[in-house]
Order: structure tokens, then sequence, then C-alpha cells
């Protein structure tokens, strides 16, 4: 695992609709592997062909609950779990994170709070794995790929999405050539990226807009037209 959006994620619930809302809010964020189940049967399936590096658990499923699934996946396996649950009673809560849970968030649910708490969650789980925070540096800008924030000289910090995150990251492993548009996309949303290229466009606007909006800062981010993007070794015209 290189970033956190390289971790394979297992999604458990018995709503369709919520399963399909979740898994395209992660595609968008830029987890590039998501599995989902609709009951515990499913999930230790599921479980067993792929190893997840995060387990979010739905508590009310049509062949058991999943405090149980949890007890069944996480027995000798230490892989963190999130429940996403209706059941907001705090003793439902403490029991399910008593259980070893990494955290607990009921629904209804902003989607920005699960990936945050979903981040953190594999940040800390996978810190060793993941290595030191990168830094890249782009003129009187410095950038922390590891905690998404731009820096600027007069000491602005503006945070980067997750998607902004990945599109950087594969643009500076490559840093001084092109990078095509397949490429970028491919990188932040998998292999089945088809249809998000007016998306990637709209994306490197306001990655620009970060890292040099402003009058007179240096362009990083070169348009090498019909083929894709190249992060330029020095400010380019």
């Amino acid at each position: 695992m290189t970033t956190i959006y390289d971790a394979e994620i297992l999604l458990v619930d018995d709503n369709p609709d919520l399963l399909t809302l979740i898994t395209d809010n992660l595609h968008t964020a830029g987890y590039k592997t998501v599995r989902t189940a609709e009951s515990c049967a499913a999930a230790r399936a599921a479980f067993a062909a792929h190893r997840p590096a995060l387990m979010i658990l739905d508590i009310n499923l049509p062949d058991g609950d999943g405090f149980g699934l949890f007890r069944a996946l996480h027995e000798g396996n230490e892989v963190p779990a999130l429940f996403l649950s209706a059941r907001d009673a705090d003793a439902d809560r403490l029991f399910g994170l008593g259980l070893g849970a990494d955290d607990y968030l009921t629904k209804p649910f902003l989607m920005q709070e699960l990936l945050l708490r979903m981040q953190h969650i594999l940040q800390r789980t996978y810190r060793a794995v993941l290595g030191r925070a990168r830094t890249l540096p782009l003129g009187d800008c410095t950038v922390d790929l590891q905690d998404a924030a731009v820096q600027r000289a007069d000491g602005t910090t503006l945070p980067l999405t997750a998607t902004e995150r990945a599109l950087l990251q594969k643009l500076a492993d490559n840093r001084g050539h092109i990078v095509t548009y397949d490429a970028l996309c491919e990188a932040v949303w998998g292999a089945d990226y088809y249809g998000y290229e007016n998306s990637l466009n709209v994306h490197i606007r306001h990655l620009r807009e970060k890292i040099e909006a402003e009058p007179g800062r240096p362009r990083w981010l070169t348009t090498v037209r019909g083929i894709g993007y190249r992060l330029t070794g020095e400010g380019g015209k």
C-alpha cells in the first residue's frame, strides 16, 4: 500500500442504494477498490477471497448482526473496522467500540465525515506501511502529500481533497514527464474510470488554483494538448 487510497475496503450493508451511494463517493474520493456485501454470509465470502484493509459494517443484517460478524472476521485478523449503523444508542456505540472496532458512526451521516474517519483510521493503522510523510516543493509553496495540504510562504494552508492529492501524487511520481489523461483517471478512479474525463479537468483546475493561483506565481502544471498533463521541474509559462 503506497497511499491510503490503495486500501481495499469491504462495505457491508443490506441497503443496496446506500451501498451504491457510498461506493460511488469512495471511488470519487480516490479509493480504488471497494467490495460490497448485503449479508453476513456474503461478507464472510468476500473477506475470505480478498482480505480488506478496512471494514465498514452495518449492524442490522438479514442473516445476523454486525457485532457477531465483526467478532468472526476480526478473530485472528487485526483488520480495522468502522460500524455504520442506524442504532444511535450509547449502549450500542460503546458495545461496538468495546469489541475492538476503531470507530462508530450513526446514520444519517455526512459523507465527508465518513471519509475523514476512514482516513484517520487508515493513516493511524498503516502508518508504518505508508512510511514517512512526503513533501513536494513548488517554488514558494510546499505540498505535504501525506496530510494533503498546500503550505504557502505567507503561512496560508490550503487543504487538498483526496482526489486532488491523488492527482498530484501521480504527477509528482512522474515529475518532468507527461502523464496521460487515462493514467491520471486510473490513478484516481481505478480501472473502471470511463466517463470521468470531464471530472478530471475540473479537479485539475481546482488543483491549479491552489498551487499557482496568484498573479506572478509560476505555473507548475502544464497541459500537453490532446495527451495529458505534466508537473514541471521548474515553474513553466
